[in-house]
């Protein structure tokens, strides 16, 4: 196989966000926290030199980002990706699924949650839909070579059922933990999955 045929997405989460651990998120544009220096260490020292980088526009992929490159990550600026933004929750984003419990609201949701928009907001299928085009449209730019995208745990299921080609359901199943490394790479027209949700230490 030439290499130079093969593109390495590496797949970064954002850093974790301060406060309940089940809050919703989705667009909202909150800061997130970079003060565990050796976990991003851990992550640049295993992130290519000289890679195309890319984020979504969210601020914590921006942080998490800039955090990687003041622990080591040597590469450009990267490029802004608004189709790589995580779900959109719409009027749910900033309660937590504890508070919502299982209300009326959320009674269709629950039947099927992949398929299933929220109030004001998109379904994960959607995501899927949005986030696919801009996968291959990046790829077919920097075809052969690193990227380096940091972005959300929906964001980061939905390369993988891309990759996959599984269900959007079947893409929920997915721990994305935050600062964990998911490395996919396209070879010519297929997809390999080298690893998903890598813990940043060990």
């Amino acid at each position: 196989m030439n290499e130079s045929t093969v593109t390495r997405w590496w797949w970064v989460r954002h850093a974790p966000v301060p406060g309940p651990e089940d809050l919703i998120k989705g667009k909202l544009d909150l800061a997130c926290d970079t003060s565990d220096t050796a976990t991003f260490a851990a992550v640049a020292a295993r992130l290519p030199v000289g890679a195309v980088t890319v984020t979504s526009s969210r601020l914590r992929c921006r942080q998490t980002y800039a955090a990687l490159v003041a622990a080591g990550l040597s590469a450009a600026p990267p490029a802004i990706e608004p189709d790589f933004d995580e779900q959109d929750f719409g009027t749910l984003a900033g309660r937590t699924w504890t508070e919502l419990g299982d209300g009326p609201e959320l009674e269709a949701y629950w039947r099927d949650p992949a398929n299933t928009p929220l109030p004001g907001g998109e379904s994960f299928a959607q995501l899927v839909a949005r986030v696919g085009p801009a996968i291959a449209r990046i790829g077919v730019q920097s075809a052969g070579r690193d990227i380096v995208a940091v972005a959300h745990g929906g964001t980061i299921r939905a390369a993988l059922a891309v990759a996959l080609a599984i269900t959007p359901a079947q893409a929920l199943l997915f721990g994305v933990s935050t600062v964990s490394l998911t490395r996919i790479d396209a070879v010519n027209r297929a997809w390999r999955v080298v690893y998903a949700n890598r813990p940043p230490l060990g």
